[in-house]
C-alpha cells in the first residue's frame, strides 16, 4: 500500500470506516433511490447512472418508476415501450438489459435475488452493479467500484497503474474488498461514492475538506492531481451517414433498427447511393468515440413495396417514437421547418 500520514492496520481501518460513514450521514445528497431499499429501484438507478450524470438521470428515474414500478410491470412491457421511455439517456443496451433482468426475475418466481452471486447472474448485471444492489438494498458488505470510488481509491493508495486497465482495476477492486466493514455496507459504500463525487473530484480535488485526507497516500506525496492514471483515449472515428427525408400528408417515413448499434429504435431511412444534389440538412452528433456527420436528402414517397423495416409515422406523434438522438434532432429540425 502507498504511504500516508497514517499507517494502515486494524485500528486505522476502523477509524477510516467511521470517518466515511459519519461524513456520509451528514453530507449525503437526497436522491430518490436513497429513500428506498427496493432492489429493483436500486437496479434501475444504477443502470441509469452508468456513464450518465446524476442530474440528468433524476427525471428519467422518476418517470420510469411511475410507469414501471416493479419487475412485473417492466417484464410485461414491450420493447417499444421500454425504449420509448429510455430515449434521451443514450447507451440503449442498458434499457434492454434492465428489461431482460426483470423478465429473468419474473420467470424465476418473482423474488429478487438477495445474494451477490444471484444478483450478478441476472442478464446485463456486472460486478459493480451486483455489488451496488447488494450493498444499498440489503446492506451487505459488498465491494463496488464505480468511477468515483476508483478515483478515490487510486489516490488513497497511490495506484500508479491505469485504473481502466486490467492490473490497475484489479488493484482498486482489491482495496475496495479489503476495506469493507463486517456490516453496514450501505452507508460505507455510499460514503465512498459520495466523497468521490463531491470531494475527491477529477480536477482540483477538495483535499482540505476531505474527511479521509489523513489516510491519503497521494496527498502525502503531493501527487493527487496526477492520479488516477488512465489509458490514452481512443482516437475519434468519423462516420458519414446519408439518409432520406420522406414526408406525405402529415407523416414521415422512418426505418426500424435491427443492428447492435441502435436496435429497437427508429431512424431516418438509409440511402445506398449519394444523390447528386445538396442535402436538405447536415448535422453532427457523437456516438461513443465516433463523430457522425448525418446528411439528409429529400426523397419522394416510395411507389410500390417499401424498404423492409420502414413504416410511416404521424408527425404529431413523433415524440412517442423511440428514436436515435441524432436522428431525432434532424427530424425535429426538418418537421419544424415544415419541409
Amino acid at each position: 500500500m502507498g504511504k500516508s500520514t497514517t499507517e494502515w492496520g486494524g485500528k486505522a481501518e476502523g477509524k477510516f470506516r467511521r470517518r466515511v460513514t459519519q461524513w456520509f450521514a451528514k453530507n449525503a445528497r437526497d436522491l430518490p433511490w436513497r429513500r428506498t431499499q427496493d432492489p429493483y429501484a436500486i437496479l434501475v438507478s444504477e443502470m441509469m447512472c452508468q456513464q450518465t450524470q446524476v442530474g440528468a438521470v433524476l427525471p428519467y428515474f422518476e418517470r420510469w418508476m411511475r410507469r414501471f414500478p416493479d419487475c412485473r410491470t417492466l417484464a410485461a412491457a414491450t420493447e417499444h415501450e421500454v425504449m420509448g421511455l429510455w430515449q434521451g439517456l443514450g447507451y440503449y443496451s442498458r434499457a434492454r438489459n434492465l428489461h431482460r433482468a426483470a423478465k429473468a426475475v419474473v420467470d424465476g418466481g418473482g423474488e429478487f435475488p438477495r445474494e451477490l452471486e444471484g444478483i450478478r447472474a441476472l442478464p446485463g448485471v456486472g460486478r459493480y452493479t451486483a455489488g451496488a444492489v447488494a450493498a444499498f438494498a440489503y446492506d451487505q458488505p459488498a465491494p463496488l467500484v464505480d468511477a468515483n470510488i476508483a478515483r478515490l481509491l487510486a489516490r488513497l493508495f497511490a495506484v500508479r497503474e491505469a485504473i481502466d486497465g486490467t492490473i490497475g482495476l484489479e488493484r482498486v477492486w482489491g482495496y475496495a474488498e479489503r476495506l469493507q466493514p463486517a456490516r453496514g455496507g450501505r452507508a460505507f459504500n455510499g460514503g465512498l461514492m459520495e466523497i468521490g463525487a463531491l470531494v475527491c473530484t477529477p480536477r482540483a480535488p477538495k483535499c482540505e475538506a476531505c474527511p479521509i485526507a489523513e489516510f491519503c497516500a497521494a496527498r502525502a506525496e503531493r501527487i493527487e492531481e496526477e492520479l488516477p492514471v488512465k489509458k490514452a483515449r481512443p482516437r475519434t472515428v468519423r462516420i458519414a451517414e446519408r439518409c432520406a427525408w420522406v414526408r406525405r400528408d402529415g407523416e414521415v417515413l422512418l426505418e426500424h433498427q435491427r443492428g447492435a448499434r441502435w436496435r429497437g429504435l427508429w431512424k431516418l431511412p438509409s440511402l445506398e447511393a449519394i444523390p447528386e444534389r445538396k442535402p436538405e440538412l447536415v448535422i453532427e452528433y457523437p456516438f461513443t468515440h465516433h463523430k457522425v456527420t448525418l446528411s439528409v436528402y429529400r426523397q419522394g414517397a416510395p411507389r410500390g413495396k417499401m424498404k423492409e423495416g420502414c413504416a410511416w409515422h404521424a408527425v404529431s406523434g413523433l415524440a412517442e417514437v423511440p428514436m436515435a438522438a441524432g436522428h431525432r434532432r434532424a427530424v425535429e429540425k426538418l418537421a419544424g421547418a415544415g419541409t
